[in-house]
């Protein structure tokens, strides 16, 4: 079956969006409904380029999985996706109007979502020493969805739109103007697809217009950022220049003290490259922990008396919580903290240290409710009488399946 195949019919009941998220050896997809979110198909190849790539996906009531050919890439993912998996998602794939890429980085260049052209190619190609985990298989996916689908549009989302209302004084570093002048470094900030989509969802939990609220989502997974919305727009948050400053994350050490880079290569002798390694895919919750990356795993480890994962917990907490109380100063007034991502959707253990640590606050924890809140569901885990706090699970696909059909059909 070919990629016509797969052209938009004029005549079907609802349009649908296959959403790519590329990372460096795996490949996440997704088809959906842009208008009500309802996925018919979602997978993702994983440990592509290695020797054992692995191919897993669900239909409703369905899930399968495939080991790949040793070497497999994005590419042949994708050739499987067009050639089998599509195939047998018909008719739910046979009104596909779009193809819309997660990419991580897009600099000062897109405040919004975009369709893609070569212009377009070779901006996120320039940005890709901004995110270098990111933004080479981003384009990954991009050349090889081209490729399947040539007549079908690209929509590039980015991450760092949302972030694009920073007034300058959150933006910019204390170095000498002439670098951000002349090499735009800034503050960019990440993981905005989430954050929108969380805080647009709370303003109809709350039942208040979003322009009308303040609020400070918190995105927890193996990559973590914080955000300041005011108003609806993004006016602080904790990711910078790369997704590797702010918040402790799985592997990424997230902020300090930037004399230590000296001290690494002068006094230690490390390369750039090493240093790039150490900060990227040995620190963070990993690195403190001697152990794992993995939320669930230190928790366990923690409660059997593992020393490193008690501190490693301990510290991701407290650098949560302090920059949340942090965020109470462009804010002023805090309508809610909404927790998203894996660990604040699932972690009972990690939402109970951080708001206890902001009890001065006036956030106190609801434990039944708290308890109860996981695994996709929703809803408010502070008491009645306390500030608010609430677990909204994020929908990036969603956001992203939704801006490409307002781009290639304005007003449907």
């Amino acid at each position: 079956m070919g990629e016509s195949d797969y052209l938009a019919d004029p005549m079907a009941d609802s349009s649908r969006v296959l959403v790519l998220n590329s990372g460096s050896s795996s490949l996440k997809f997704a088809l959906l409904d842009p208008h009500s979110g309802e996925q018919y198909l979602s997978g993702i190849g994983e440990a592509l380029g290695g020797p054992e790539p692995l191919l897993t996906w669900k239909s409703p009531g369905q899930k399968h999985s495939r080991q790949l050919d040793s070497g497999a890439a994005h590419g042949v993912v994708i050739d499987l996706l067009v050639r089998d998996l599509l195939a047998g998602s018909q008719p739910a794939a046979g009104n596909l109007i779009a193809v819309g890429h997660r990419v991580v980085h897009g600099g000062e260049q897109f405040a919004h979502s975009v369709v893609i052209d070569q212009k377009v190619i070779d901006a996120i190609a320039e940005c890709a020493a901004l995110a270098p985990l990111h933004n080479p298989p981003g384009l990954l996916g991009i050349h090889a969805a081209i490729n399947a689908f040539p007549e079908i549009p690209q929509v590039a989302v980015f991450d760092t739109a949302f972030h694009q209302t920073l007034p300058r004084h959150a933006y910019l570093y204390a170095l000498p103007y002439a670098l951000y002048r002349d090499q735009r470094i800034r503050r960019y900030g990440m993981h905005g697809s989430s954050h929108r989509f969380v805080c647009e969802r709370a303003a109809e939990l709350l039942r208040k217009p979003l322009r009308e609220l303040n609020i400070i989502s918190a995105h927890l997974g193996n990559g973590a950022s914080v955000t300041a919305v005011r108003n609806g727009q993004s006016v602080d948050t904790s990711m910078g220049l790369t997704p590797m400053e702010g918040l402790v994350m799985g592997t990424r050490c997230g902020d300090i003290d930037p004399g230590l880079l000296l001290h690494l290569g002068d006094a230690l002798g490390f390369s750039l490259e090493k240093i790039s390694s150490l900060l990227n895919r040995e620190s963070g919750l990993l690195g403190i922990s001697q152990l794992s990356n993995d939320c669930r795993e230190l928790e366990s480890a923690a409660a059997d008396g593992h020393e490193g994962a008690k501190l490693a917990l301990e510290i991701f907490c407290y650098r949560l919580a302090k920059y949340i109380a942090a965020y109470t100063v462009p804010l002023q007034r805090v309508d809610a903290v909404v927790f998203t991502g894996g660990i604040g959707e699932n972690s009972i253990f990690v939402r109970e240290q951080v708001l206890h640590q902001l009890r001065h606050l006036g956030f106190h924890v609801d434990a039944k409710h708290n308890e109860s809140i996981r695994f996709g569901a929703e809803g408010r885990i502070t008491a009645a009488d306390s500030a608010v706090a609430l677990v909204i699970p994020t929908n990036e696909e969603w956001v992203i399946a939704r801006d490409a059909a307002a781009l290639v059909r304005p007003g449907e």
